[in-house]
């Protein structure tokens, strides 16, 4: 009886404990999904400082066009009013870009602090945090250049080496 009671009492502080635990950790989990709107407003500086909003901003439109296509498909003879639908769509739901936007800034202050995205912000409004945002895109242009090349010469490299093993394996047909 008394190893019952122990076992049982075990289990049961056991499965308290983990209760208690994942009841903390949701009120973390949901505490931390809500940042402040001067978190999420630093954030919103951030990105537009980034143009990093230049990213999502088409998806309004995208999923208009994605229905109207979907539309058409159904029944191609549509054309010209689904136009006129995607125009008056579009001008409706100019306000939903800024909701968008809204949610990427969430999601980006989840994963700083205030002060953090405060020292982002500075850095971003300086010199260096500026000559950054301009010459990214050309940096990441010459390293998909450069990446490209080096990638075809391995190719070729690993081309030659697998022929080679596969000649000393005895299949010839390469």
């Amino acid at each position: 009886m008394f190893v019952g009671f122990i076992s049982r009492s075990l289990v049961l502080r056991t499965f308290g404990a983990a209760a208690v635990a994942c009841l903390v950790l949701a009120h973390s989990a949901q505490a931390q999904q809500q940042p402040s709107a001067a978190t999420v407003a630093l954030a919103g500086q951030i990105l537009e400082a980034k143009g990093a909003y230049a990213a999502f901003d088409p998806v309004v439109d995208g999923v208009i066009r994605y229905n109207k296509a979907a539309f058409q498909r159904i029944n191609p003879n549509l054309g010209k009013d689904l136009d006129a639908v995607e125009a008056q769509l579009t001008k409706e739901f100019t306000a939903k870009r800024q909701e968008a936007r809204l949610e990427v800034a969430r999601a980006y202050a989840l994963q700083f602090s205030e002060q953090e995205l405060r020292d982002m912000l500075a850095f971003f409004k300086g010199p260096l945090g500026k000559k950054m945002i301009d010459a990214e895109p050309k940096a990441f242009d010459e390293i998909n250049k450069r990446m490209q090349v080096w990638a075809d010469k391995f190719a070729e490299e690993v081309n030659v080496r697998m022929r080679a093993e596969m000649k000393k394996r005895g299949h010839t047909e390469f």
